[in-house]
């Protein structure tokens, strides 16, 4: 049942954030349009993947952490978030495939940032479509 219910709640946060217009996710060729007109890339990898490669001007805050235990949800995210930006900054993130940067989307319009993307595909569509790292 605990599935199901974050299943439902992600869902329910996506669609509030579409419909506000105030976030969700967009494509890799939106994510740079919106790049372009001074939004801030902010990459949730891990440490180690964002030095292997970067969307130019990123700014590393891991989501996930590696610990002795595997990788973990980083108790700190929102707490370095918070430290770096307003709630108003307009935010587009990233991780390697999409999946971790839209989990911290939610995690951030839960927390009432209000312009905040994330980028389908992640780094790997960024790199597959020549895009600037």
């Amino acid at each position: 049942m605990g599935v199901v219910k974050a299943v439902l709640c992600t869902v329910f946060f996506l669609l509030m954030a579409i419909c506000s217009g105030d976030g969700g996710n967009v494509d890799v060729h939106a994510a740079r349009h919106l790049l372009d007109q001074g939004h801030t890339y902010l990459d949730v990898r891990t440490e180690e993947e964002f030095e292997n490669g970067h969307v130019r001007n990123a700014i590393n805050i891991p989501y996930k952490i590696i610990t002795s235990e595997g990788m973990v949800n980083n108790p700190k995210f929102l707490d370095q978030v918070r430290s770096h930006f307003d709630k108003e900054d307009h935010l587009v993130l990233g991780c390697k495939s999409g999946v971790r940067s839209l989990y911290a989307t939610i995690d951030l319009l839960t927390a009432e940032f209000k312009h905040v993307y994330n980028m389908e595909g992640g780094y790997v569509a960024w790199v597959e479509n020549g895009y600037a790292v």
